[in-house]
């Protein structure tokens, strides 16, 4: 893979440097938010490591322009020396695909990277799901509800093929974790954090509620007045 690395520490940037271009990786390196916008916006790149606290422009703004003003969907991985969920879902709203919380072992970023890389590459059934008002198409991954287009990060968007998959069966937190994150999911937060942007995207106020956190086993997607009937 092209990784960009947006980092302004220059002993975690050469790390990160380092690793990756040991296991195969081509990098390119930025130490601001400006340059590293500029590089992300004109440069083809696989996949994107972008630190949260960057000098010139923010690595939230930047994630936002990115998804925003220049249009690029390639996988971004935020790294972010602040833990609560508040912080994390942030980051995820923003644009980012997946997060790692500092001091973090150089071998999760790696296997993060390619677990994103696979998802935005991997081959889906096009068969639509429907539940509701809200249907969602693997082939061209394009999210409706009530005929308004949605746009979801790749996690949240897998979550929410495995739980249309499966309506109205409930999918415990590990079952989810593994279909996201194999054997190796991140902090105890990430799942929360994903559900999180997952349920402000599909379910709006003044929706009827589709997404069901079932307390202490996981959750559930599915229409209650089919249910009910």
């Amino acid at each position: 893979m092209r990784i960009l690395v947006i980092e302004d520490n220059p002993d975690m940037a050469a790390n990160l440097v380092e690793f990756l271009e040991a296991k195969g990786h081509t990098m390119d390196v930025a130490a601001d938010g400006i340059w590293g916008l500029h590089l992300a916006s004109t440069q083809p790149h696989d996949a994107i490591v972008l630190d949260v606290m960057l000098p010139g422009i923010d690595g939230l703004t930047l994630c936002r322009r990115l998804r925003t003003e220049a249009r690029i969907n390639i996988p971004v991985l935020m790294l972010t020396a602040r833990d609560t969920l508040d912080d994390k879902i942030a980051g995820l709203e923003a644009g980012a695909d997946d997060y790692v919380v500092k001091p973090f072992a150089l071998r999760e970023v790696e296997a993060r990277l390619r677990a994103l890389s696979r998802r935005a590459q991997g081959k889906v059934s096009t068969t639509t799901l429907q539940i509701a008002d809200l249907s969602f198409d693997p082939g061209t991954y394009r999210v409706n509800r009530a005929g308004n287009s949605i746009e979801l990060p790749p996690i949240p968007m897998k979550l929410l093929e495995a739980l249309m998959r499966a309506s109205p069966q409930v999918l415990t937190r590990p079952h989810l974790e593994h279909e996201i994150w194999g054997d190796s999911p991140p902090d105890s937060d990430a799942l929360r954090a994903h559900m999180h942007v997952l349920r402000s995207a599909i379910d709006k106020p003044g929706m009827k509620p589709l997404l069901v956190t079932i307390r202490s086993l996981g959750y559930q997607l599915f229409d209650s007045d089919v249910q009910q009937k």
